[in-house]
């Protein structure tokens, strides 16, 4: 799978697009469209279901330099006011305070990132690590590890210094539930 082939399926959830065209009018630092909600709509369009099927919510990354709790909060109510009419939930995190939560969260290191796409590399799996913002007239598209796992429709560990295998297990074992052609790949 090409980037543009995977920039096709995404953009076909129509979530995704107000989200990523909403997020280029705030213009928010770093801002880019995450994870799950472009993968699984990619699996959905392989697999024939609707574009929506499976997606729990809508990952925004942003990096400012602004840790404070009250600074994230604007923006995530702000996001909130305008994506509300989707009717979907949409999770806004500043990677520049990642490492000030996370630690106490989920009782694992998280040293501090540097921008938005440190936090996508982060990710529990290789096949989500990918990222799509508005770049001009057209987008940019961070992708790692590329396409291969996500048109193979395989889940990868992607160890590092948060992976947990247990988080790992309860994921893979929900997608698998809801794509069962899901082929994962265990934690070692």
């Amino acid at each position: 799978m090409t980037r543009d082939e995977f920039l096709a399926l995404a953009l076909r959830n129509p979530i995704n697009a107000a989200i990523i065209d909403e997020l280029a009018r705030l213009a928010l630092p770093d801002a880019w469209l995450v994870s799950g909600c472009l993968v699984q709509t990619a699996w959905n369009v392989l697999t024939d279901r609707a574009v929506d099927h499976g997606i729990a919510d809508y990952d925004v990354f942003y990096f400012d330099s602004d840790t404070s709790w009250e600074a994230e909060d604007a923006v995530i109510r702000e996001l909130q006011a305008r994506l509300g009419h989707l009717g979907v939930k949409v999770e806004i995190r500043n990677q520049a305070r990642v490492h000030l939560w996370y630690p106490g969260k989920h009782g694992l290191p998280y040293p501090p990132l540097t921008c938005s796409t440190d936090g996508i590399d982060r990710f529990l799996t290789q096949n989500t690590q990918v990222g799509v913002r508005r770049a001009g007239d057209g987008y940019e598209v961070y992708a790692p590890h590329g396409f291969g796992d996500v048109a193979g429709l395989i889940a990868r560990p992607n160890p590092g210094p948060n992976f947990s295998a247990a988080s790992y297990a309860v994921k893979t074992a929900r997608w698998k539930a809801l794509w069962p052609e899901l082929t994962v790949i265990a934690a070692e």
